[in-house]
């Protein structure tokens, strides 16, 4: 069970901070049933309210900023996913966004980096669905680690550029 001031990520929709459990008062909500209240870090004029039993969207804790940093160093040796047949590939951008899970939302959007820089290789156009699951993995895997490194969400491409580089030099410096 989180606690208040937790951070989490709830489901697909990005790094919330619980700012208390306990039952509702209001005329909707079951009166017999706890619940957390959720505001978005990134958003803070939203509230959600959740059941503390919900069962159905995922709701984990954020990662720290020691797993963060080791995540990025990481990148280089997650794999792509390369799946052929377009529903099976869609059904996989899809669970890795509804898990929120770090590793797979990388997966993803190198997948459809590489896709992407193939397909106008090969003089095609990028997909349109291709894009979207691109900038929501994206959005989603630097939201999270913004959090969790203490940066702002529009620094989070450079800090990941930045490590890969000096992982780089270190490896062409003999280290």
């Amino acid at each position: 069970m989180f606690q208040e001031n937790d951070a989490v990520v709830y489901g697909n929709r990005g790094v919330f901070r619980v700012t208390n459990v306990g039952k509702l008062s209001m005329g909707i909500a079951d009166k017999d049933r706890i619940y957390y209240t959720l505001s978005p870090v990134y958003q803070p004029e939203t509230v959600i309210y959740v059941p503390v039993d919900n069962q159905k969207i995922i709701m984990r804790q954020v990662v720290s900023k020691e797993e963060a940093e080791k995540l990025v160093e990481e990148i280089p040796q997650i794999e792509i996913v390369w799946i052929t047949n377009e529903r099976d590939r869609e059904q996989q951008y899809k669970e890795a966004l509804r898990s929120g899970d770090c590793r797979e939302l990388i997966k993803i959007i190198k997948t459809l980096y590489h896709r992407k820089k193939s397909r106008i290789q090969k003089g095609k156009k990028a997909m349109a669905v291709d894009e979207r699951y691109f900038r929501q993995a994206e959005e989603q895997l630097y939201e999270e680690l913004a959090f969790a490194l203490g940066i702002g969400k529009d620094k989070v491409q450079t800090y990941i550029r930045k490590s890969l580089t000096k992982d780089k030099e270190k490896i062409s410096d003999g280290m």
